[in-house]
């Protein structure tokens, strides 16, 4: 396994993110305004992100978890620039990208930051062969000579498990696991140094999930890559992941290694997730669900976003945000529960 090594600044930072998304107005609120029946209508804002900060070092791969709509993919798509922030920074190697940088550098920066996403047919031009799929970005940006990109085609397949004859083919003729391996190929294709993947074993069946996941590994360690890991899965984020990040409702509420994460969840909303993980062991296991449903993201609730939803909740959490503190070494939870009294 490759250590980050603590004295380096992170590979990618993100620090004060924040995500706003307009909701469009109805046709309906529109016809009232016009007809005199409300007030004119304004599009109320979707708080997707609310001042996340999270930090990947090289060579690590930090998971990411969280319920539906938690901000999860949100986060990931604006890690590698495809969703601009409202508000924040994005740091590469402790160097901020702005949107001032001048573009061959913007290229070179963005080529570093790739992204796997959740579902490989949909994000394949179902028009193309393999070969355009993943080689035609390494030609245009100038990685790649164009008379050399079947062979780069070939050796990318084959280092995720295909065979390079499969270059002529198209996505269509792909199982969902093969799909699966084109797109971390097309995602290799440009000598990245950070991937984020998106839910990107989800859709595949158990066996091939353990064959994926394998792979990621294996690339890490011969590629010296890093990962953002986004999942809703807690059992593959602690085979793969060095690091956890829990989400709840646009904020990061705990991080910490994994072990500790798992042997010790230092926010409710973390040990409720982690209590009704399948053991083995547990026999006449009765499930209880999180009690509530997450609130919109249009509507957050005042302080700690997760207090109409905790056993645990006081009148504090109903009035202030709680801050990412350190509770144990390496180990950060958002939780009024273990301030220090005085």
């Amino acid at each position: 396994m490759t250590a980050p090594t603590p004295a380096a600044p992170p590979l990618l930072e993100l620090r004060a993110i924040e995500v706003d998304f307009a909701r469009p107005m109805t046709w309906r609120s529109v016809a009232d305004w016009a007809f005199g029946r409300q007030a004119q209508p304004r599009p109320r804002p979707v708080h997707a992100l609310d001042g996340v900060d999270l930090a990947v070092h090289g060579g690590e791969i930090v998971g990411l978890v969280g319920e539906s709509g938690c901000g999860k993919s949100t986060l990931g798509r604006v890690a590698v620039g495809l969703q601009p922030a409202t508000a924040g920074e994005r740091r590469l190697h402790g160097r901020p990208l702005r949107p001032d940088t001048p573009r061959r550098q913007a290229v070179a920066d963005q080529l570093k930051l790739q992204m796997i996403f959740q579902d490989p047919y949909s994000s394949l031009n179902p028009r193309l062969r393999v070969v355009d799929l993943v080689g035609e970005a390494p030609v245009t940006h100038g990685l790649v000579a164009r008379a050399d990109q079947a062979a780069h085609v070939a050796d990318l397949l084959a280092q995720v498990g295909l065979s390079p004859e499969m270059a002529r083919r198209h996505p269509h003729q792909f199982s969902g696991g093969q799909r699966a391996r084109i797109g971390i190929a097309r995602a290799l294709a440009v000598r990245p140094e950070f991937i984020v993947c998106d839910e990107a074993v989800a859709a595949l069946d158990v066996s091939v999930q353990g064959q994926v996941l394998n792979l990621f590994a294996d690339l890490r360690e011969r590629l010296g890559l890093s990962y953002l890991f986004i999942s809703h899965n807690l059992a593959v984020v602690h085979h793969l992941a060095d690091r956890v990040a829990v989400m709840y409702l646009g904020r990061v509420v705990e991080s910490a290694p994994t072990p500790a994460l798992f042997a010790g969840a230092a926010h409710p909303y973390t040990q409720a997730l982690l209590a009704e993980l399948p053991i083995l062991a547990a026999r006449k296991k009765t499930f209880v669900a999180i009690r509530g449903e997450i609130p919109s993201p249009m509507s957050p609730p005042s302080g700690c976003h997760f207090h109409p939803r905790c056993p645990h909740a006081f009148e504090r959490c109903r009035q202030e945000v709680p801050r990412l503190k350190e509770v144990a070494p390496g180990h950060r939870a958002a939780c009024h529960l273990h301030d220090t009294p005085g």
